[in-house]
């Protein structure tokens, strides 16, 4: 049974928004956006000129001095009326993500949801923006600290995450009183035309929000323009890498989060059962076409005999379908080109050696043998040499590799170049201690298979997941968007008589 389709206007052709408009811009290409459950065409994105995004900055950096000078209570209340239309219009996006991105519909709302969190902490910025004080520094001297906004900034987002992604950027940033402008993904470009729309609705001024549709000619011209102040990214490391250096080059502030082979380490006291569970979800949901999926899972000492087995039934038996289909569990791949490049990496897989216990290719769904399917794929005895362990994969492929303590778990996930995720499942409460202080990775789980964190604590990883300082949102998220100033007063009264030669000091 299909789930009653959500309503909502389709756009044959996919625009701009610009300066409180939608519009087609001078770019002439255009780029096909597809159903991936059907493999048919559904609409087009118009591909940015350069002329585009110049204008969306211009406009942006029109709208910049008034909304930087609207009182942080103010920017809150539109923020605030934006929240209540984003829950009146949740399914609707989350219907829009399905349709182009492939996910199950509820996996969909889930991201709606998550996106959301983001702008219900956004809404404190009065709080968020509050500045220290320190009285009598020195005799008759106070100091005190703003934080005050950059100017125009940018966020550049991935296909996987077409809502929440985005809204992990530009609710804390139009909160601290940036204008933005979003440069989604061309694979999945709808929600970002519908999020513009959305926030029109709720009083947001004209040029505060713009989004430019684009390949990497608009990336370009973001990171070299030079209104553009500040610049954040989700995506591969290469490019991650690539975004980090030509804007830190051109003297704009950076965040850039990377790629990912997440790591679970299963201990033999964990309970098989709910290990099992969390590897499955957090394997094969979204089609692993997360930043956060486990690729990896890491088999200490006997329990490997008792956990491959069970999860390659689990595989075999995985609902793959139409994203609308109410007993979906896993949905197709976004693009031919993506499935393609997945299957690859389990042919290279084979090619290396490792034991290839359930074979997710060639898979097809009756009624859409045109969409971009595979199957779960499980393989055991992956040993760390081979590129099917060290490379990001992206798709819905587990990897099984062997350990024989805690100790040797520990060392593989440290030594691998990604450090993004990763958990550790066991009942044994000094292994949890351990592992969570000793594992080198942003974000750790404990007997937590996808530990993103909530909207106040913010997201980010170590090594070669993370191009940059800071996290994305939460409090990290402000000290991004925002520079720090601080002012020193004092009155003449209290001014002693005479030039002073010395360094200033408490007195």
């Amino acid at each position: 049974m299909a789930l009653a389709p959500v309503s909502y206007t389709a756009r044959a052709d996919i625009g701009h928004f610009i300066a409180g408009q939608a519009v087609n811009g001078q770019g002439e290409r255009r780029q096909a956006v597809y159903n991936p459950a059907t493999g048919e065409v559904a609409r087009h994105v118009r591909l940015a000129a350069e002329a585009d995004v110049h204008a969306a900055v211009a406009a942006a950096a029109t709208a910049f001095p008034a909304w930087a000078e609207t009182p942080p209570l103010r920017r809150a209340r539109i923020l605030n009326a934006f929240l209540g239309l984003l829950n009146q219009h949740k399914d609707t996006l989350a219907a829009m993500i399905t349709a182009e991105h492939g996910k199950v519909f509820t996996d969909a709302q889930g991201e709606v949801t998550r996106g959301i969190e983001i702008v219900e902490f956004a809404c404190g910025a009065p709080q968020l923006l509050k500045s220290d004080f320190t009285d009598q520094v020195g005799t008759g001297i106070d100091n005190w600290t703003l934080r005050q906004p950059l100017g125009v900034v940018a966020g550049i987002t991935p296909f996987n995450f077409p809502c929440m992604v985005p809204m992990w950027m530009f609710p804390v940033a139009l909160a601290c009183g940036n204008t933005f402008v979003l440069k989604p993904s061309e694979r999945d470009p709808s929600p970002s035309l519908f999020i513009a729309e959305l926030l029109k609705q709720a009083g947001l001024p004209d040029g505060v929000f713009n989004v430019v549709q684009g390949d990497k000619l608009a990336v370009d011209a973001l990171l070299n323009h030079p209104e553009v102040k500040a610049v954040s990214f989700v995506g591969s490391t290469p490019i991650a890498q690539y975004i980090y250096e030509t804007g830190a080059k051109n003297g704009k502030r950076v965040q850039a989060l990377g790629g990912a082979k997440n790591h679970m380490v299963v201990m033999p006291d964990a309970d098989v059962e709910q290990a099992v569970d969390a590897l499955i979800g957090a394997a094969y949901g979204s089609a692993g076409e997360r930043c956060m999926a486990i690729s990896v899972a890491v088999l200490v000492g006997d329990v490997a005999d008792k956990i491959v087995p069970k999860l390659a039934e689990r595989a075999k038996a995985l609902k793959v379908m139409n994203g609308l289909e109410l007993a979906a569990e896993m949905g197709p791949i976004v693009t031919r080109e993506a499935r393609d490049r997945i299957e690859g990496y389990v042919a290279l897989g084979v090619e290396e050696g490792a034991q290839l216990v359930v074979d997710g290719r060639g898979l097809t769904v009756p009624g859409h043998e045109t969409g971009f399917w595979t199957g779960g794929t499980l393989f055991d005895h992956v040993t760390p040499q081979m590129r099917i362990y060290q490379e990001e994969i992206f798709g819905p492929v587990l990897a099984c590799v062997r350990v024989k303590d805690f100790a040797e778990a520990l060392q593989l996930v440290n030594e691998h170049v990604y450090g993004n995720g990763v958990a550790c499942f066991t009942s044994d409460g000094n292994i949890a201690r351990e592992f969570g202080r000793r594992v080198q990775a942003g974000m750790v789980g404990i007997n937590v298979p996808i530990p993103v964190p909530m909207a106040w604590h913010g997201f980010g990883g170590w090594k070669k997941s993370l191009f940059g300082d800071m996290h994305a949102y939460g409090e990290e998220g402000v000290r991004f968007y925002t520079k720090q100033k601080s002012i020193m007063q004092r009155w003449p009264a209290s001014i002693a008589k005479g030039a002073e030669f010395v360094m200033p000091t408490a007195k």
